[in-house]
């Protein structure tokens, strides 16, 4: 097997970089001045890349490439076919590449186009690993030309890396993954790599490449490359902004037109009549609960889709399929619990309404005298279930949970119905459960409800205006600390006591 690989060293460095406020601290640590050019064969740089091994089902874990990526195994077997012999012929039908009359349309598979690694050094950490020494690859510089030094280790007939891969991808995955590591045609690929790159220059390198020329969908890149989602330098442009908001968007679309979620067509999308929370409101009350910033100064919790976790400084990858499963189930979990309570505030509710036969849900949950049916109830909602998981996260081990995804369609419906029916394995659904029948049992009754009393009535309405999202929050949490003993310790963080 290869062992050395000669290189050409690139100096890219302009004396003005200098002044760049590099931070070791926030993974910005100042990168070399150069990096390095050379070809590589597929099958091997595949090997060295190979997947990071985390405690999951190996059947579903083997399509995601290192600690970062989504892998999109049908764009990668399309790939193959295209290295075969090129296109159109890797368009066609298995029975018309039988057919000699479509020989003609056979050419060769190039891949001009670079991949762009990182080397891992030793010191370099993903979510707690670190490459064996024996797995390291080292860099000899020699003059212009450098030599990339393979492990000794590799000899060994069947390698696999013992932790961490010494090569992750920044670039290219797609076309590296369409080769299988079994290969032995001399196929070989360009390569550009960096070596001991800082995690957060990896992000900054894939947005350049893929998303500011060509303006591909942010919101497809951040599912790809998690780690963008909270990112200091496109907090401050627009892209971050749009993002946010458009991922906001897409989940409230689903929570909309998905059929089994308990707002399924009780979202009003389109403005007008006021029966149900707008569009807007939800829109607004995702950016600030669930897709939120974490700031370590403020001492609040992140947004669980959109900033980097407490204990580490890295993001929760799910997938948008995975984001909105995750808010119907709590959501529906909550809905469930609702109907079959026999709680004094529920019974009330219900019986000053009739039946909403045509929707399906129970009374105390839709009613204009339900909390829940207002913006500051769906606010108070997203809050606490944001919060309470953003802080349970590593104990629940919620980066554990792998997306499920329907092949044979692109129907992000049926990847989030998949994503649902997964939802029930994990143990976090326990947790959602039991909260859910604990927030049953509180007063969720407008001021409006004709049962209330002076007193509660004037309680209620503290809860209308701006000032009523804190007030709410606060008062649902007081209410799970005095109601849950399970919940009592995150509650108690949460409200400061």
């Amino acid at each position: 097997m290869q062992q050395n690989i000669l290189a050409l060293k690139v100096n890219q460095w302009l004396a003005e970089w200098d002044k760049i406020a590099f931070d070791d601290g926030q993974h910005k640590a100042k990168p070399k001045e150069y990096f390095y050019i050379f070809s590589v064969k597929a099958s091997l740089l595949r090997s060295l890349s190979k997947i990071q091994h985390r405690q999951a089902d190996p059947s579903t874990r083997q399509d995601e490439i290192g600690i970062q990526r989504k892998h999109d195994k049908k764009r990668s077997d399309e790939i193959r076919e295209y290295i075969k012999f090129g296109y159109p012929w890797s368009s066609l039908t298995p029975a018309n590449k039988k057919d000699p009359e479509f020989a003609d349309m056979q050419k060769p598979g190039w891949i001009p186009t670079a991949i762009v690694i990182n080397i891992l050094g030793k010191n370099d950490e993903r979510r707690g690993h670190k490459v064996a020494p024996s797995d390291l690859i080292t860099v000899e510089e020699i003059d212009s030309v450098s030599k990339i030094i393979l492990p000794d280790s590799m000899k060994t007939k069947g390698w696999e890396p013992s932790d961490l891969p010494p090569i992750e991808v920044i670039d290219g995955q797609h076309r590296l993954w369409a080769f299988d590591k079994k290969d032995n045609f001399d196929f070989e690929v360009p390569v550009v790599a960096f070596h001991a790159l800082d995690i957060s220059w990896q992000a900054y390198l894939f947005w350049v490449i893929n998303i500011k020329p060509k303006k591909i969908d942010a919101s497809l890149a951040f599912d790809m490359y998690p780690l963008l989602r909270d990112q200091d330098w496109l907090e401050k442009g627009e892209e971050h902004i749009i993002y946010r908001e458009t991922r906001a968007q897409e989940l409230v679309e689903i929570l909309w037109s998905y059929p089994e979620s308990p707002w399924y067509k009780r979202i009003e999308m389109l403005g007008g009549k006021r029966e149900f929370v707008s569009q807007n409101a939800w829109v607004r009350s995702l950016i600030e609960t669930f897709i939120k910033k974490w700031k370590k100064t403020s001492g609040r919790p992140g947004g669980l889709f959109g900033s980097k976790m407490h204990y580490t400084d890295e993001v929760l990858d799910w997938s948008r399929a995975q984001q909105a499963a995750f808010l119907i189930y709590c959501w529906k979990s909550l809905e469930e619990a609702i109907k079959n309570s026999i709680y004094d505030w529920a019974v009330e509710i219900r019986s000053n309404n009739p039946k909403l036969d045509n929707i399906g849900l129970d009374d105390a949950f839709v009613s204009s005298y339900s909390l829940l049916n207002t913006d500051q109830g769906v606010r108070a909602v997203l809050r606490v279930f944001n919060d309470i998981f953003y802080e349970k996260a590593q104990i629940l081990n919620l980066a554990a949970w792998i997306e499920v995804r329907e092949s044979s369609s692109e129907n992000i419906l049926d990847d989030v119905k998949s994503n649902l029916l997964e939802i029930e394995k994990q143990i976090f659904s326990h947790n959602i459960k039991e909260l859910c029948d604990v927030m049953a049992s509180f007063d969720w009754r407008t001021s409006s409800e004709p049962h209330l009393n002076v007193e509660t009535q004037k309680k209620k309405k503290a809860y209308r205006g701006s000032g009523g999202y804190k007030e709410l929050r606060e008062d649902i949490l007081k209410h799970l600390h005095d109601k849950s003993e399970l919940f009592r310790p995150i509650v108690s963080k949460l409200l400061g006591i």
